[in-house]
């Protein structure tokens, strides 16, 4: 192969690779919000509601931020609420563990 279309089909491979990488980020983030439900019902099965109910209600309400966010495809903010409930329950999980165990 000469070595003029050997550059071109390494500039064109590259250009779908960083096009493939792109468009994954401009759809709704399924996997965050799957976690962030995980999350959610690992701190319910924890007793989050009444151990640490300030942050599993945080985690309830970004949760249902993020879908709301989905449905207007406003795709970047819904995977940032995910993700951000997410850590909130898991926080809350750990609160509740905490309090669960001091409570015995």
């Amino acid at each position: 192969m000469p070595r003029h279309r050997w550059f071109i089909s390494i500039l064109l491979l590259g250009g779908l690779l960083v096009g493939s990488q792109m468009s994954g980020c401009a759809g709704a983030p399924v996997q965050e919000m799957s976690n962030a439900r995980q999350a959610l019902m690992a701190a319910e099965r924890v007793g989050a509601e009444k151990y640490a109910p300030e942050l599993y209600t945080e985690a309830v309400n970004l949760v249902k931020s993020a879908q709301a966010n989905i449905r207007k495809q406003e795709y970047r903010q819904a995977r940032d609420d995910a993700e951000l409930a997410r850590e909130r329950a898991i926080e809350a999980r750990r609160v509740s563990e905490a309090a669960a165990a001091a409570e015995k």
